[in-house]
Order: C-alpha cells, then sequence, then structure tokens
C-alpha cells in the first residue's frame, strides 16, 4: 500500500500549474511520489478552496488545449510515407502528415466538447415561432 500524502501548498499549487498548462491530472498523478487521481477527487471534495482552484485551472488549460489546436493546424509536420507495392518494391516519400494533424485537433476538440460541453460542445438552436399554437392529436391504439 502507497504512504499517504502530506498535503502541502507546494502541491496543491503543483497540480493546479499543472492541470491549467492543459494536462491531465492523470499524468500528474502517475509520476512519483505523487498522490493518486483518487486522493487528488477525495481531496478536492473536502477543500472548497482547492475545488475552485481546479476549476479555473481546468478553464485555463482548456484554453491553452484550443491554442494548442491552432498551433497544429498551422504548423507543417513532415513525416515518411512507406508504400509497399506489389511487385515487393518499396516507395518512399516525404510529405506534410495532414491526416494525423487532423486526428490530433478532432482528439482534442472532442475532449474539451466533452470536459466543457457549454463552453466547447456544438451549439443546438431551436427555431419556431410563437404565433404557432401547438396541437396535440391523440388516436386510439
Amino acid at each position: 500500500m502507497p504512504a499517504a500524502i502530506e498535503w502541502t501548498a507546494e502541491l496543491e499549487q503543483a497540480i493546479i500549474n499543472w492541470i491549467a498548462e492543459g494536462k491531465t491530472l492523470r499524468e500528474f498523478c502517475r509520476q512519483p511520489g505523487m498522490p493518486s487521481h483518487d486522493a487528488v477527487y477525495d481531496h478536492e471534495k473536502i477543500n472548497d478552496s482547492f475545488k475552485q482552484r481546479i476549476a479555473c485551472a481546468r478553464t485555463s488549460g482548456e484554453d491553452l488545449i484550443a491554442q494548442e489546436c491552432l498551433h497544429i493546424a498551422d504548423t507543417t509536420e513532415v513525416g515518411v510515407i512507406i508504400t509497399e507495392k506489389p511487385d515487393g518494391t518499396v516507395e518512399t516519400k516525404r510529405a506534410d502528415m495532414i491526416e494525423h494533424r487532423k486526428l490530433r485537433i478532432d482528439t482534442r476538440l472532442k475532449l474539451l466538447a466533452k470536459w466543457n460541453p457549454r463552453k466547447w460542445g456544438e451549439k443546438v438552436e431551436l427555431g419556431g415561432s410563437l404565433d404557432v399554437a401547438v396541437k396535440r392529436v391523440l388516436t386510439d391504439v
């Protein structure tokens, strides 16, 4: 069983800084000597100040992840594409890894939409007129 972690202001600030940089709490907790993921959530439940600071850090981290998406989109990433032909020869090409960059961006945007749907989710707008009456029809089955 792992040793109990002493909750200090420094540890809390390290967690806050980590999350505010757009990194995951799981990644932080996997480092040697750090509290478990569950321990951080348990501490958050009993400490309102820490809970509020975590929420602010998550907002900052989400903004950094969105900015990272722009950087990924704007930065060419050259890679090697190796194709083996039916005759056994191998063709090697250098090209921009567009599909890889799209995957990286889409993954980040989908995570943002899951983590904070109000801010990052798809906007759904219902239209209609207030002048139209709603008609309800009941039928026997």
